[in-house]
């Protein structure tokens, strides 16, 4: 996660591989060429194609609860549907960890977090690289360096027993990026080896527990770190139970698409989600590129967790740079949290979406009350939301005709914005069972929703600012990381 200084929009969403160091737990910042400006597309959603109740599986994030893990308040997660937390005490005592003697505070920050997550009905995914102390900062060790594997072996053993002792599951994610330096400077045939040694440790410590992997700075690919992975696990049997990597930027979909060619091609079972726990590259971090991400995530069937590039006191608050903090420490949410709370609203059942070439969407239905959050932080321009097949739903469409709700979803610059703002709430007459919703998409880091209601309903009560106090939850435990230059990195 490189948090310094990466000007917005200097390239979004390029499948290529330019990696720069840096994205929450370091990342890879893909340089495209800048977003086109003024292309009317046109998206579908069809009411009667119909599948099972939202997951929310875009909902997880990087870091972003404090040290103690008592903030931010329980319902910024709860109103965003949270689901997974990713953390091990990054930066915290930069440089800290078992490495250089300061292990007691991560894993004390590491339990904190992990509780508050369970408690919040979310999994958490441990970050074993940020325990050991690479989190950026140059290290004096590496697991296995000259051979020697009894320090390592020893901090499996205090990890493996600390985590036992809180009696909570986790997700081990057993190196973050491995394949860039700033996280694994070594060969790698020494990471393919502690990778062997940690997985069976693990598996024989806890059978029912879920390992990670490999959690890469890259996208599937057919060469590269990718496939050596891939041959290295099927050969030695050490295949992870979720496979894992980073898209900053990237497509879910296209992703998802390789992946599942060079697994098969391999013969490797991946019975579980993929996991992308790490989206959004720091230049993306808005409501256009948010929603985008999620419409991906949910067609690709791949459970993501949003970067966090904020470093220091940041990284451990914020849920994830989604929340700013006023004069008074009052936590208040940004443009892009509320497109997750709309998000997290969406119930009943998934319906179709047939996107453009820039523009995707999310869509529900539900007895009285559909929705879709519309995704695309490429361009600009009209968004023409045809939406067909209104009688497939329920308590919606009354004498043919439908209450229209459109809203937007300010970025107002990354600062705190106070709810969406009403762009249409009329009543329309359907022709042949559908209508057409015009979005005037004038800004590419915002971006629109849409409620449609029966036609005697007012519409959606204004939206109150939630904010919370610096003190949620008392006693929970104790955090993060940055790189050498002060960026966030798990």
């Amino acid at each position: 996660m490189d948090a310094k200084g990466r000007k917005r929009r200097t390239g979004r969403r390029g499948i290529a591989a330019l990696f720069a160091v840096g994205a929450l737990v370091a990342g890879s910042l893909l340089t495209t060429a800048a977003p086109a400006q003024a292309a009317d597309e046109s998206i579908t959603v069809d009411f009667s194609v119909a599948g099972g109740s939202p997951t929310y599986r875009a909902s997880g994030w990087i870091y972003g609860m404090t040290e103690d893990g008592a903030n931010p308040p329980d319902h910024f997660f709860t109103d965003v549907r949270f689901r997974y937390m990713r953390a091990g005490g990054a930066q915290l005592d930069a440089p800290g960890g078992w490495v250089s003697g300061k292990y007691d505070r991560r894993w004390n920050a590491t339990r904190a977090q992990l509780l508050r997550t369970r408690s919040l009905g979310g999994e958490f995914v441990l970050l074993v690289h940020d325990l050991w102390g690479a989190d950026g900062y140059p290290i004096s060790r590496f697991p296995g360096d000259n051979g020697n594997w009894t320090d390592y072996d020893a901090f499996l053993t205090r990890l493996i027993g600390d985590v036992r002792a809180t009696g909570a599951p986790v997700q081990w994610d057993l190196w973050n990026e491995p394949n860039i330096t700033l996280f694994w400077n070594r060969p790698i045939s020494q990471y393919f080896e502690m990778w062997k040694r940690a997985y069976q440790r693990i598996r024989a410590a806890f059978p029912s527990h879920l390992i990670v992997g490999p959690s890469c700075a890259c996208v599937p690919s057919s060469g590269g770190f990718w496939t050596q992975y891939l041959d290295y696990v099927k050969a030695n049997d050490v295949v992870p139970d979720i496979v894992s990597w980073h898209s900053l930027p990237g497509d879910p979909v296209a992703n998802v698409a390789t992946a599942d060619a060079t697994l098969g091609s391999r013969g490797i079972p991946h019975p579980r989600p993929y996991q992308i726990n790490e989206y959004g590259a720091s230049n993306e971090q808005n409501p256009g590129d948010g929603s985008w991400y999620i419409a991906r995530l949910e067609r690709a069937g791949a459970d993501g967790l949003r970067a966090n590039w904020a470093g220091g006191g940041n990284l451990h608050n914020d849920l994830g740079n989604l929340l700013v903090r006023n004069s008074s420490g009052q936590y208040q949410p940004k443009g892009e949290w509320w497109v997750y709370r709309f998000y997290g609203s969406q119930t009943g059942q998934v319906v179709s979406v047939t996107p453009s070439t820039s523009y995707d969407g999310f869509a529900t239905k539900a007895n009285g009350e559909a929705k879709v959050l519309v995704g695309g932080g490429r361009t600009t321009g009209d968004i023409a939301v045809g939406l067909q097949r209104l009688d497939a739903t329920s308590g919606i469409v009354q004498n043919n005709q439908v209450r229209v709700v459109t809203e937007r979803i300010p970025y107002n610059g990354g600062g705190a914005v106070t709810g969406p703002v009403t762009v249409q709430n009329t009543v329309v007459t359907l022709s042949g069972n559908g209508t057409t919703v015009h979005l005037p998409h004038t800004n590419a880091d915002e971006t629109f929703t849409i409620t449609l209601l029966p036609p005697g309903s007012p519409g959606p009560s204004p939206t109150p600012t939630p904010t919370g106090s610096t003190s949620a939850l008392k006693g929970v435990g104790s955090g993060r990381c940055l790189d050498v230059n002060g960026a966030s990195q798990a």
